[in-house]
């Protein structure tokens, strides 16, 4: 270190060569590089389904829920295990321990997978198959809708299919998924009256279509030298071809065809599982996600080139509607990034040349260039993408980057001014503050070392921060002592010839006498000042508990989701008639620019942060994209008060787009128990105490309500006199009101279900039950259905059993109003005890989640690493100076940046949020970073032979420029994020804390040095 800066000064090729590189590479290495709306987190989490057809929620919990939950419990990278037990279906969802990265999670899926398989024969005859989806977490960053009036749903699907073939082809582009189709199959709509007048029993015709249209082997002959396959004709090639099935008895004078029974046509399921819908018409979704690794901007480009180039195949009248392009919005969040990086630029430069002077300003501009340059060369180096994360941190950055360089070109410049020639001024910087600004680095890197050890899928999330604040700041402080040494001698000639003598007094403004007269009347009143400071400390973090908290901010996307949700045991076909009436009241307003519909399911993740509800036929979620961010809350209040009034007695839940992990209700209040009544009760009781809260919306339990069931009771007896078992009713109930799958239809690489069924003038609805027939195979007869059923009754069943971690589990969900303004903490601070003092029968747990488990969640994960950081940040501190006490010194500044942090977010009205707690532990590195350079100063004034006191008034007036520099060029360089959503708190704790804290710094390290280290004032004269 002795000589370095004379190294570069006197080796000017390699200078420029270093300049150059860090120029033209950090410009290639910015264009190269991945761009994400996004950072990557993993998440964790498949689903597990198994359908278990005609059984009850209870059966499904019972049967097949259960055992597949005792056999992935066995895995022991469980997190947890929820599961939701419905009418012929359950549905697990798997989540896998933080502490395993996206590299551990293919084996575990296979592992999981293979626990499932094997435990798949023992389930219970009739449960199919379960599925494994580790898909889960798959992001459609762009997302097309297919529509067109006149158009029929296949002619949709044909088009959809092409578009899907042609786009997984283009370079970049992962994966292409088609949302919302529907079930086609063959359907045999036979006719009683026909069958009974021809003695032909359903059992007959079913066994022969099974039959006939399977693929076997009928092995092969050797004829010659030849071995030739026997490959017997019968099986279906056009759906033409069934209505010539002959189904007469073997041996029958008369031929019987199936369509002398039948009408045979194909079709698709009336009763649908998912249906999307795009501006009021019913649609088809495309879902194209990127393959990893890919510059978004550049594949999304790509994808609309390639649409454009298929827009001649495109039938006339049909639309392709992009709801969402992530391709886009990235360009888009660049775009601004870039804006607000030449924004904090021009701030930082501009402050640089008010008080340092135009080559100061110039120079320290320059050396902040070549360094955000050269952090994208690194960024490239390490697999970074330009988003959401990593463009912020280089705001933040900004003002940080110049904190080294502004002590190096002080330090010249005083030199210079003392007569010193250009190499002594630089080499006598260089060497008296490279190893203290390294240590300051490096502490005010580890400041942000907690968020970068966090195994939780925030810190996951917010890694880029830590590994962009590592690059930058690191190489700050190379750049600082090299090259910046090389550009002060270049830009500083004129003043060496200029030199003054060795006594000259570089602080002579107003401003140092000043902050001399205010340190010396604090210094001689050290007591009285720190208990002024103290109280003032007690009063922030008193007045903390009036700052309003959240977890993450809503996006800056023009987005907003409408949740509706009908009574549970609703069709789907009514929930759809219940959203296109949401529709067109929605689109009367001419600040919606357009809404996509789903319906029966959450939709496609489009983006991370999104989390798309599971499946339910009463449940649809309507996005809605308005003109502009700005009208996303008059139209929430608007339709908040219209849509009850057009859909009454329906739960409508509105949500903003979030930025950052979470997802679901902020408010949950988890009950825990065996009794589904108990549950009920229990969650009924939560529910009045929320529902009174004046701000609460979207209140309900995931139990939902009861639904019927209709249980015909078998009369014994009569059943065995009549030939007609449960198995007979149950395919008769089928048959008449849904229709049985009898067998597949091949059609090329599909296989479509074959449905028998009733045709419509013999199919019965509720009210003529009574009339089903029924057949008898010992009485070759149909017979009325009254003479094996008693009755009918109706029962309430529990639709929905949810269980975590293998117990029955009832949540009450609910969400502040987003136009009250109020954040989750607020209202759970309300209603949190309320809850809480329900009493709890034995054996019933309540446990919170929602923002409160997940905040916590993160906030643990971040704490949990914050012990070592600040340990080894302490160890460092304590290492620079050899002394316990400095680095005591030093350290006990910290808390007061408090004081500010307080004031501006009372000030501001803006939330504490995640960001925000990031910024607290960037702050403590950023003020004893500046405590370290005062510290270190007073250090070199002693060791001068000086009087004590004169040397730290010295030291603290000689560092007033360089401190107050860093923090004002941090705190400006800050304000462009004060507009960003995501980043804003965290510009409020910077900008007012470290405001506060370094005017603060400068008076209370001089105070406490000369208290710990006895050292007097001198009496006035």
């Amino acid at each position: 270190m002795n000589n370095l800066a004379g190294y570069f000064i006197q080796h000017k090729v390699t200078s420029w060569l270093v300049t150059l590189l860090l120029g033209i590479g950090g410009s290639i290495a910015f264009l190269e590089l991945g761009r994400l709306e996004d950072p990557m987190f993993t998440i964790k989490t498949a689903v597990v389904t198994a359908q278990y057809p005609g059984a009850s929620p209870q059966q499904v919990e019972e049967e097949v829920t259960y055992p597949l939950e005792n056999a992935i419990q066995q895995l022991p990278y469980i997190d947890k295990i929820r599961s939701i037990s419905s009418n012929g279906m359950t549905q697990i969802t798997v989540d896998i321990q933080n502490n395993y990265g996206p590299d551990d999670l293919p084996q575990i899926w296979d592992e999981l997978r293979r626990k499932v398989n094997d435990l798949a024969p023992s389930l219970p005859p009739g449960v199919k198959a379960p599925v494994v989806n580790d898909d889960f977490g798959d992001v459609f960053g762009i997302w097309l809708n297919i529509s067109g009036t006149g158009y029929s749903y296949q002619e949709l699907r044909d088009f959809a299919d092409l578009l899907r073939r042609e786009l997984v082809l283009v370079p970049g582009v992962g994966k292409v998924n088609l949302n919302g189709t529907l079930q086609e199959q063959v359907q045999i709509e036979m006719s009683r009256t026909k069958m009974t007048a021809l003695g032909i029993s359903p059992e007959q015709v079913f066994s022969i279509l099974q039959s006939q249209n399977v693929v076997s082997n009928a092995g092969s002959i050797r004829v010659g030298s030849e071995y030739i396959r026997l490959h017997p004709t019968g099986e279906f090639q056009h759906v033409s071809e069934l209505e010539r099935l002959l189904i007469s008895q073997p041996g029958a004078t008369k031929l019987i065809y199936l369509s002398d029974i039948a009408n045979i046509k194909r079709g698709f399921s009336e009763v649908p599982t998912n249906l999307y819908r795009s501006n009021g018409q019913s649609a088809l979704a495309l879902g194209v996600s990127f393959a990893p690794k890919v510059n978004v901007v550049d594949a999304g480009q790509a994808v609309l080139a390639r649409l454009a180039e298929l827009d001649e195949a495109r039938p006339a009248g049909m639309t392709i509607d992009t709801f969402y392009n992530q391709s886009l919005e990235v360009d888009a969040s660049v775009q601004s990034f870039v804006l607000n990086f030449i924004a904090s630029v021009v701030i930082v430069v501009g402050i640089l040349l008010i008080f340092m002077g135009l080559r100061s300003g110039l120079l320290i501009g320059l050396i902040l260039a070549l360094t955000v340059l050269g952090s994208f060369i690194f960024m490239k180096l390490w697999g970074i993408e330009l988003q959401r994360i990593s463009l912020g941190a280089l705001v933040i950055a900004l003002g940080m980057l110049v904190d080294n360089a502004i002590v190096v070109v002080e330090g010249v410049l005083v030199g210079l001014q003392r007569g010193q020639s250009k190499l002594e001024a630089a080499n006598g910087i260089v060497k008296q503050t490279a190893m203290p600004l390294l240590g300051a680095t490096v502490i005010a890197v580890l400041a942000f070392a907690p968020i970068g050890l966090s195994s939780d899928s925030t810190g996951e999330y917010c890694y880029s921060l830590f590994q962009v604040l590592l690059i930058s700041l690191m190489l700050s402080w190379v750049t600082a002592i090299t090259i910046t040494p090389f550009f002060c001698s270049l830009m500083f000639k004129e003043q060496i010839a200029n030199g003054e003598s060795t006594d000259s007094d570089p602080y002579k403004g107003i401003i140092f006498a000043l902050y001399r007269r205010l340190l010396d009347f604090c210094m001689h009143f050290r007591v009285v000042t720190l208990v002024v400071l103290g109280a003032m400390l007690v009063v922030a973090i008193g007045g903390f508990g009036q700052v309003r908290q959240s977890f993450f901010p809503p996006s800056n996307t023009p987005m907003f989701f409408i949740d509706v949700w009908l009574p549970q045991g609703t069709d789907i076909r009514d929930t759809e008639a219940a959203v296109i009436a949401a529709e067109k009241l929605i689109h009367e307003d001419e600040r919606v620019e357009r809404t996509v519909s789903t319906i029966g399911r959450g939709a496609m993740r489009f983006i991370l942060t999104y989390d798309p509800e599971k499946s339910y036929a009463n449940y649809a979620q309507i996005l809605v994209r308005a003109n502009t961010a700005e009208d996303i809350i008059p139209l929430i209040n608007q339709l908040d008060k219209a849509l009850p009034e057009t859909l009454p007695n329906i739960n409508i839940k509105f949500r903003q787009l979030m930025l950052g992990p979470g997802g679901g209700a902020k408010i949950e209040a988890r009950f825990n128990g065996p009794d589904p009544d108990v549950l009920r009760k229990l969650g009924q009781q939560a529910e009045h105490i929320l529902l009174a809260d004046l701000v609460s919306t979207g209140v309900m339990h995931d139990w939902r309500n009861r639904s019927k069931v209709i249980r015909p009771q078998l009369d014994e007896a009569q059943s065995r006199a009549t030939g007609v078992n449960k198995s007979d009713l149950d395919s008769a109930l089928l048959t008449n009101f849904s229709g049985m799958q009898v067998g597949l239809y091949r059609d090329g690489t599909r296989m479509l279900p074959i449905i028998a069924r009733p045709p419509s003038d013999e199919r019965l609805d509720a009210s003529q039950m009574n009339n089903l027939q029924v057949w008898s195979q010992a009485l070759s007869a149909y017979i009325p259905v009254s003479q094996v059923v008693s009755s009918f009754e109706t029962e309430w069943e529990n639709a929905l059993i949810m269980r975590r971690n293998r117990h029955r589990t009832l949540t009450v969900m609910a969400d502040p109003s987003i136009i009250s303004g109020e954040t989750a903490p607020q209202m759970m601070a309300r209603v949190q005890h309320q809850i809480e003092d329900i009493q709890l029968p034995t054996g019933y747990t309540l446990e919170w989640g929602g923002e409160l488990e997940n905040s916590q969640k993160a906030q643990t994960a971040v704490f949990g690493a914050l012990p070592l950081g600040f340990l080894v940040m302490f160890i460092i501190t304590v290492l620079l100076f050899d002394s316990f006490k400095q680095a005591s010194v030093i350290w006990i500044t910290v808390p007061l940046a408090m004081i500010g942090v307080t004031a501006g977010f009372l000030m501001t009205g803006i939330p504490f949020g995640f960001m925000a707690l990031l910024g607290i532990l960037s702050l403590s590195g950023m003020l004893i970073k500046n405590g370290i350079v005062l510290v270190d100063e007073i250090n070199l004034q002693l060791a001068s032979g000086k009087d004590a006191y004169e040397c730290v008034v010295d030291a603290a007036v000689s560092r007033v420029r360089p401190v107050s520099m860093a923090a004002l060029t941090t705190i400006l360089g800050m304000a462009p994020l004060l507009g960003d959503a995501f980043f804003q708190s965290m510009a409020v704790v910077i900008m007012f804390g470290l405001a506060a804290a370094t005017l603060l710094t400068l008076v209370v390290v001089p105070v406490l040095f000369t208290l710990f280290f006895g050292i007097k004032p001198q009496l006035k004269a």
